[in-house]
């Protein structure tokens, strides 16, 4: 007998494109999470959402990432392409497209810091826009009579400021014009301020002061909307925010710049003292002990949203924040070309019917139907003449034909009861009634004998 030999080969699992993105998916999300890439910006672009979409690149390779509008909430710089940075996030895939991509948290400079980084670009585009053009600037008033000042009520700056003017400018009209000069909100109480001194003028010269500080106090002077306030303020504006060394954006757009706010105090009586920096120091060590804190719960939280219990949901909801930044574009796109196209319309339209006469049509419509009615009346009146004459001819016929003709020469009609026309003797019985019409009048007569 032959040896039969079977080969039993295992069943191989055939993988669906859905099934196979979300096992790379799993793998990439579990092993990949809370990790620091660094490399250069390249094609960066920001969508209508708010979303940075850019790619991470060096010498060999890249990689595409995504940095979502909730995740740049205190970031002062932007991402720009050219810049070399260290970004922190977690490795996915984008299912729509089956591409893997880094879900970016933070972003942090190369060389300088963030911070540092957001003042030289801004510093940089307003003084291209010239607003810091010393032809801008303001002389101070010789004797000024009125002072305004803004910073803390309850900050050194104030008292030094107050104590240098008393003692060296006592008839002097001091406005103090209390904000917050740090944290949240702080910039927008400094533009509201700028405006009040302005439109009530209240004031020859204004200080801005505030104690000195690390880049994070100061930012509030660093703001756009704090250096377009100051420099489009009409009264002459001096600048004394932190230490000699310390500089913002509000110094660079004032009239003058003051190394201190005593120093600001003393230039407006013509004299220079030092500012106290027993605050500041106090506000530093704060600041340093708040931002430690700070790291301390945000690495707690990340730690917590790596978990596997968190990926998925936060995965759906960075597939569909992609998705709708694609279908943005999209939409716009598509509404731009059917305007477009509508505006085309409208322009030859309105062409055709700014080069059309209607006066001269309507002149010539008007023409027209005079003839069409007047030909219209003479077939009409042609037509009643032969209705008229066919009419005639047809009541002279129907008159020639008439049995009442013939009634008027002798002849008569006989009919039986039922109105039956007699033709024969056979239609009626001897007794029966009969109608004998005349040309003029009628007969009954009863039938006595037939023949």
């Amino acid at each position: 007998m032959s040896q039969l030999t079977f080969n039993l080969m295992p069943e191989r699992k055939t993988w669906t494109v859905s099934e196979l993105t979300a096992r790379i998916r799993d793998l990439l999300a579990r092993n990949f999470t809370d990790i620091l890439v660094q490399g250069e910006i390249s094609n960066c672009k920001l969508a209508q959402s708010g979303h940075f979409y850019f790619t991470l690149k060096d010498e060999k390779a890249q990689v595409r990432c995504v940095f979502f509008k909730n995740q740049q909430r205190g970031m002062k710089f932007r991402p720009e392409d050219g810049l070399k940075v260290t970004v922190r996030g977690s490795v996915s895939v984008y299912e729509a497209r089956g591409e893997y991509q880094i879900y970016v948290e933070t972003i942090e400079p190369l060389g300088l810091g963030a911070l540092q980084l957001a003042f030289e670009q801004l510093k940089k585009r307003l003084e291209a826009e010239g607003l810091f053009d010393p032809a801008r600037k303001k002389p101070l008033p010789l004797l000024p009579q009125r002072i305004g000042l803004i910073t803390s009520p309850t900050g050194a700056a104030v008292r030094d400021v107050v104590r240098i003017l008393r003692r060296r400018f006592p008839n002097v009209h001091l406005t103090l014009y209390p904000v917050r000069v740090q944290g949240e909100g702080a910039a927008a109480e400094i533009v509201e301020a700028l405006r009040y001194f302005n439109r009530k003028r209240l004031a020859d010269v204004v200080i801005l002061a505030r104690g000195g500080g690390s880049i994070e106090d100061l930012w509030a002077f660093n703001e756009e909307s704090v250096a377009r306030a100051v420099s489009a303020s009409l009264i002459p504006i001096i600048c004394g925010v932190g230490h000699e060394t310390d500089f913002t954006i509000a110094d660079f757009a004032a009239d003058v710049r003051a190394s201190t706010p005593s120093a600001a105090a003393e230039l407006v009586v013509q004299t220079r003292r030092e500012f106290d920096k027993h605050i500041a120091e106090l506000r530093e060590t704060l600041a340093q002990q708040l931002r430690y804190r700070l790291s301390v719960l945000s690495r707690r939280v990340h730690e917590l949203s790596a978990r596997r219990g968190f990926r998925r949901p936060l995965d759906l909801l960075r597939q569909q924040r992609q998705r709708a930044d694609e279908m943005t574009s999209r939409l716009t796109h598509g509404l731009r070309a059917r305007l477009q196209q509508a505006r085309k319309r409208y322009t030859a339209a309105h062409l055709r019917i700014a080069s059309f006469d209607f006066r001269a049509k309507i002149g010539r419509l008007h023409i027209r139907l005079e003839r069409v009615a007047a030909e219209l009346g003479v077939r009409a009146d042609r037509m009643l003449r032969g209705k008229r004459e066919r009419l005639d001819r047809l009541r002279l016929q129907l008159e020639e034909r008439s049995p009442l003709r013939v009634l008027e020469r002798g002849y008569a009609i006989a009919t039986d009861a039922a109105g039956n026309v007699l033709r024969s003797t056979e239609q009626v019985a001897l007794g029966d009634a009969v109608s004998i019409q005349l040309h003029r009048g009628r007969l009954i007569t009863e039938v006595k004998k037939k023949e």
